[in-house]
Formats: C-alpha cells, sequence, structure tokens
C-alpha cells in the first residue's frame, strides 16, 4: 500500500462533493472525500478506495468501524427504543452513569451529568463552576463582592458554543463571536507565577477582580497540537486551586476513554503528577461514535449545585446512546484494549522516530494520541500525499501532523502506517 497512489478522487467522489457545496454551509470547507463504509480502522470511499484510518473521526471512532458488539447493541436497543426523553430513566443509562463514575475512581456521592458533545460536557462544568463561584467569599453574593472567574490556558480549546468558546484561547474562532461570556481569563501554558498572580487578584480596590471559582485546562492540548501542559504545571494548579478553595476542572473530552493508556489522562501520573481534579469532562470515544458527551462531578457537594430545571438536554444519555457506549466501555474492558492502547503507542512513536525520514524531527504524545513534528510547516502537504497513498492522518498544526487511530488499532496496521509515513518526501510546499 505504501507506493498505491490510486487515492486521488474519483468520478463519484467529484460529483457528490459538487453536490455537498451546494447543499452545506462552508464551514468545515471542503469535505476531502465521500466516504461510502468502513470495518475496523480501515474506509472506503464512494469510488472503492481503501484508507487506513489514523485519526478514528478525530479520537471518537474507539473501536474503530463496524465492531461486532457495538453494532449488536445498537440494533438491538433501536429494535426496542431510541428514546424517551428525561421525563423517564433507563436501565442502560443508569448502569452508564455508573460505570463511568467508577472507572473514573471518582469518590462516593459522584454524579454523572450525560449531553451530546465535548462543548456541551464543558458547558456544563463552566455553568456549575459560576453556581460554585457564587458561594465563595467576595463573590457577589456578598454585599460589594465582584463575580467569580474561570481561569483558562492559552492554546487550549473547549469547544464552539458561546460559554465553551469563552474559554477556548484561539482568537481566530473567538473574536468574531466578541464579547462573549465575561469573567474568563488566560494564563499562558506553563507559567506557575502567572496562574497564581490571577487568584491573588482577588480583593478590594480598584484594579482587583473576582474571586476564582475553577481553573479549566487538558493535560494534552490537543487542537494545539498535542502538547502535554506538563505535570509539574497541573500539580501547582492543583494546590492553588487547593489554597483558594477554587475547583479544578480537566477537559478529557479527547484524551479521555482510554486515548492515552489509562481511562482517563489524570490517571496517568506522567500527565497529571497523580493531581485528582473536581470535575472532568468527556465525549468523543464514549460511544464510539455516536454522538455523546458529559460532565462528572466528584463528590457530592458539588453536584447539589444542579438542581431540577438548572440544566439539561433533550437527547442527553438517551438508550441508542447509552447502548452504544456501554457496547464501547465493556469491549474495552473485556478486550484488554488499553494494554493495545499503550503498547501501540509505544511502537508508533518509536516507529516514527526510527524510521529514518529526514521531515520527522520529533514525536510526542501518550498512547494513540499522538503528534509528529515536521522540519517546515508543510502539514497539510504531508496529510494529503498521505491520503493519496491510503493513510488518514490529520494536519492539527502547520507543522505536525496528529495520529489517533482507533483504540483497537493492530501491530501489523501501525506498521503499514510507518511505512506510509516514513516515505512522505521532506520537499513538500509549506502551507
Amino acid at each position: 500500500m505504501a507506493t498505491n497512489t490510486q487515492h486521488g478522487l474519483g468520478a463519484q467522489d467529484e460529483a457528490l462533493l459538487k453536490r455537498y457545496s451546494q447543499v452545506h454551509m462552508n464551514v468545515f470547507g471542503t469535505p476531502l472525500r465521500v466516504m461510502d463504509h468502513g470495518q475496523g480502522c480501515r474506509l472506503w470511499d464512494v469510488d472503492g478506495n481503501v484508507y487506513l484510518d489514523f485519526l478514528a473521526g478525530i479520537a471518537v471512532n474507539a473501536l474503530g468501524y463496524a465492531h461486532p458488539a457495538w453494532v449488536k447493541a445498537v440494533q438491538e436497543q433501536a429494535a426496542s427504543m431510541a428514546h424517551v426523553s428525561n421525563y423517564f430513566a433507563t436501565k442502560t443509562q443508569i448502569e452508564l452513569a455508573a460505570k463511568l463514575v467508577e472507572l473514573s475512581g471518582a469518590p462516593a456521592g459522584s454524579h454523572v451529568y450525560f449531553g451530546n458533545s465535548g462543548a456541551e460536557g464543558n458547558e456544563a462544568a463552566l455553568k456549575l463552576a459560576k453556581l460554585y463561584g457564587r458561594t465563595l467569599p467576595g463573590s457577589t453574593t456578598m454585599f460589594g463582592g465582584k463575580p467569580a472567574r474561570i481561569i483558562a490556558l492559552t492554546h487550549g480549546f473547549h469547544g464552539r458554543t458561546l460559554g465553551a468558546l469563552s474559554a477556548t484561547w484561539k482568537p481566530v474562532i473567538r473574536k468574531p463571536y466578541e464579547p462573549l461570556l465575561p469573567g474568563v481569563d488566560f494564563v499562558e501554558v506553563g507559567d506557575v507565577n502567572a496562574l497564581r498572580d490571577e487568584f491573588c487578584m482577588t480583593g478590594s480596590g480598584p484594579y482587583a477582580k473576582g474571586p476564582v471559582a475553577a481553573v479549566i485546562m487538558e493535560l494534552i492540548q490537543g487542537e494545539a497540537g498535542v502538547r502535554p501542559v506538563g505535570a509539574d504545571f497541573v500539580k501547582a494548579a492543583r494546590a492553588l486551586c487547593d489554597e483558594h478553595k477554587a475547583l479544578l476542572i480537566i477537559d478529557e473530552v479527547q484524551t479521555g476513554i482510554g486515548r492515552t493508556g489509562t481511562w482517563f489522562a489524570f490517571q496517568n501520573e506522567e500527565l497529571s503528577g497523580g493531581v485528582v481534579p473536581d470535575m472532568i469532562t468527556f465525549a468523543k470515544g464514549v460511544a464510539s461514535g455516536f454522538p455523546m458527551g458529559g460532565m462528572i462531578a466528584f463528590g457530592d457537594k458539588l453536584s447539589k449545585l444542579f438542581t431540577p430545571g438548572s440544566h439539561g438536554s433533550t437527547f442527553a444519555g438517551n438508550p441508542l446512546g447509552a447502548s452504544a457506549a456501554m457496547a464501547t466501555l465493556e469491549t474495552i474492558e473485556r478486550d484488554h484494549v488499553l494494554d493495545n492502547v499503550r503498547r501501540r503507542g509505544e511502537q508508533l512513536r518509536a516507529g516514527v522516530m526510527s524510521g529514518g525520514n529526514p521531515l520527522f524531527t520529533g514525536v510526542r504524545g501518550a498512547g494513540l494520541l499522538n503528534a509528529i513534528q515536521l522540519q517546515h510547516p508543510c502539514a497539510h502537504a504531508a496529510m494529503e500525499w498521505a491520503l493519496e497513498h491510503g493513510l488518514i492522518v490529520n494536519a492539527v498544526a502547520p507543522d505536525a501532523l496528529r495520529l489517533a487511530p482507533p483504540l483497537i488499532v493492530t501491530e501489523a496496521e501501525v506498521n503499514e502506517a510507518l511505512s506510509i509515513l516514513n516515505q512522505i518526501p521532506c520537499e513538500l510546499p509549506d502551507d
């Protein structure tokens, strides 16, 4: 497959993409291909070309495509009941929440909120943090107080809805929608002194700010180029949150559900330094392709701030999504998939560095969430070259390629991907 160049746009692709542009808003740009079906770690386009998928729907398809256990669970649930609304509960929905609390290691009394996406999970966490902030001394609940604030990190990404976007740093996607949610301040990744200064700005006087309700962060900043924020910084953030009675929210939308080799990235001591958060958010891989997200609040005191009617979602936690998620979690557990994630991640990183491609200057990440650092900013050209040779990867930054295959990827499939990656030409045009 490494020398097969028969993966260009075919006649059906071209015709359908023309139709796509006529009926879809242009928020994603022109799709690269029109896909028809998948099996395992492979996708077929409408012209019959086959691709090895090392993006997995941007870290979504944890079990790959058409996994028998997932298909069986969805088929059986669809034949029984797809949706009932949140006026009612279902057995699978209850079991799924309990399973997520268990896998997260959250203490007794912890609770789950289900949404439909990572952005919705983060919206729920931010809303809960704002409610919590009202309980802090010096907040707006006190005479003359100022609103409690959220601290986010530069280069962080938490979603595109207005609340989640307010905690997302990238100026090019923020500015068109400003003013956004007030009371969100950004701190440079790794700058402990700047973070400490934000906490110390609380008080009286014309330049004082309200108390810090929460710090939100990813342990690996996926959209910034798969960049770990560093365990020492995470530990310092936890200590400051404890000292000032603030919450630590860890966004596990991309890193959760086994992606880094543990159920959640904060359970990986190399990434978190052993820190335990007050809330985590999740989505992407939790239902292996079915839209689902949510939030886990650690401990019962925080959960009690949400009361009936204070937050909600029509489709969230519906029986079909809950069944897809339970099938995903049970398969990962039963088939020891986390072990595979760790082994294949090590194989992938070692193979990139030993492959001898002068275009590659480094590789970073954990488990099966990795990025290859490029010698010059030609990521889009490199991505297109790989696609034309049968491998799907992602230009996550001008000088980096993201690799996030299904968690079930095999040793042979990693070697196949490496054989293509290591032939990408160095003399590609810059983005």
